[in-house]
Parts: C-alpha cells; sequence; structure tokens
C-alpha cells in the first residue's frame, strides 16, 4: 500500500504531505489498523507535479493513496475505504452506523477544518506581516457552534457512534489535531476535549501525531 506525504504503499497499499492535518489523518489510520504501507516522501511543489504522481492524483495535492490498481484521493474517501477493507472492528458493523460514521467524517471536514486551518494560516504559516489577526478571530468564534454540536452529542456516549471506538472518533480526532497545534482552547467543551483527549491518547494517533 502507498499513499503519499507520503505515498504510502504497503504489501497490500500507498499514501503523500506534511503540512496540515490531511497526510496525518491517513497516517492515523494506517497506525491505528495496522498495516503495513510505504511512505513515500512528496510534498506541494514539483515531486506532487510529476507524471507518476498526477496519475494517482490528478489534482496535483496530498495525500494519496495506492492499494493495488486501485488510487484514491481525499484523505477522508481514504479513510473510509481503508476502514471498510481494513479497519475490522473500526467500520461499523451495521448500515446506520456505517452512515453516520460518514456523516462525521464529512461534518469534520466542513464544520471544522476550514476554520483551524484559517487559524493555523494566519498564525504561523504566513509572514508575520501578513498575518490577519481579524480572521483569526472570526475564525475561533466560528468553532464554537460546530464544538457546541459535539459537546451535546457526547453528553451521553463515550464516542461518536456508541460504546466503541471507530472510524468516526479517528477522522473527527484528525481534523481536531489541529486545535492542539494552534494551542486553541477548548475549556469551554470539557465533553468535546475529555474525547479528545482520549482518542489523542490512543497509541496510533499518538504515533501519527508525533511524526514531524
Amino acid at each position: 500500500m502507498k499513499w503519499a506525504p507520503w505515498i504510502a504503499r504497503s504489501s497490500s497499499c500507498n499514501s503523500a504531505p506534511r503540512g496540515g492535518s490531511r497526510w496525518k489523518i491517513v497516517r492515523s489510520e494506517l497506525e491505528e489498523i495496522g498495516a503495513k504501507y510505504e511512505l513515500v516522501p512528496t510534498t506541494f511543489g514539483p515531486d506532487s507535479k510529476t507524471p507518476e504522481y498526477l496519475a494517482i492524483n490528478p489534482n496535483g495535492r496530498v495525500p494519496a493513496l495506492q492499494d493495488g490498481d486501485l488510487t484514491l484521493f481525499e484523505s477522508m474517501a481514504i479513510n473510509l475505504y481503508l476502514a471498510k477493507k481494513y479497519g475490522g472492528k473500526l467500520w461499523p458493523a451495521s448500515e446506520g452506523d456505517q452512515a453516520r460514521a460518514i456523516q462525521w467524517s464529512v461534518w469534520g471536514i466542513s464544520e471544522l477544518e476550514q476554520h483551524l486551518m484559517a487559524i493555523l494560516i494566519n498564525k504561523f504559516m504566513l509572514p508575520p506581516d501578513k498575518r490577519d489577526a481579524a480572521a483569526v478571530e472570526a475564525a475561533e468564534k466560528a468553532l464554537a457552534r460546530p464544538l457546541k454540536v459535539l459537546d451535546d452529542h457526547l453528553a451521553k456516549r463515550e464516542h461518536l457512534l456508541g460504546g466503541a471506538f471507530t472510524i468516526a472518533d479517528l477522522n473527527v480526532a484528525a481534523v481536531l489535531s489541529t486545535a492542539n497545534m494552534v494551542k486553541f482552547d477548548l475549556s469551554k467543551w470539557p465533553r468535546a476535549k475529555t474525547w479528545l483527549d482520549a482518542c489523542f491518547g490512543r497509541p496510533s494517533l499518538a504515533r501519527a501525531r508525533a511524526v514531524k
């Protein structure tokens, strides 16, 4: 398997980079399921625009996955595929829970990631004279609504789909790893924070987050 931030390749699968949360989303799952894979370093520069790489991801972005004859791009699509094919209990048993796992995975990207990335870019990635404090403030305020949704949802359950850790927890936690990176204070949402700390305490996510 290969995936690109790398393109990761395992005897069964390939994945690609380092900035932002997307590649760590995939790396977290590969560690969680114990897959054998090859990690091929791939940047946002020329090496992600080569004909070989564009055959895997025509967008010239990372991550990407090659598993046998199958190639995939988009981190959530990759993770959902890996969970279903290789993940065992990480992939929910019932069709309803499978649908909810997809729901929460899409929610993490659509409701959380854009605001977290706005904070990351304007606090750390841009040159100091290009940073926009107003954009950071707006993003921090915008996060309050989805974080309340998450906090309320966790009021009566240990994990997003109930009692067991699934791909839904892994995907949303991986997106929220950027919150820790930018030192965003989650104390107003204690249930979400407790859940996230428990997710990050899993050896697989800890190993993925430790990679620089």
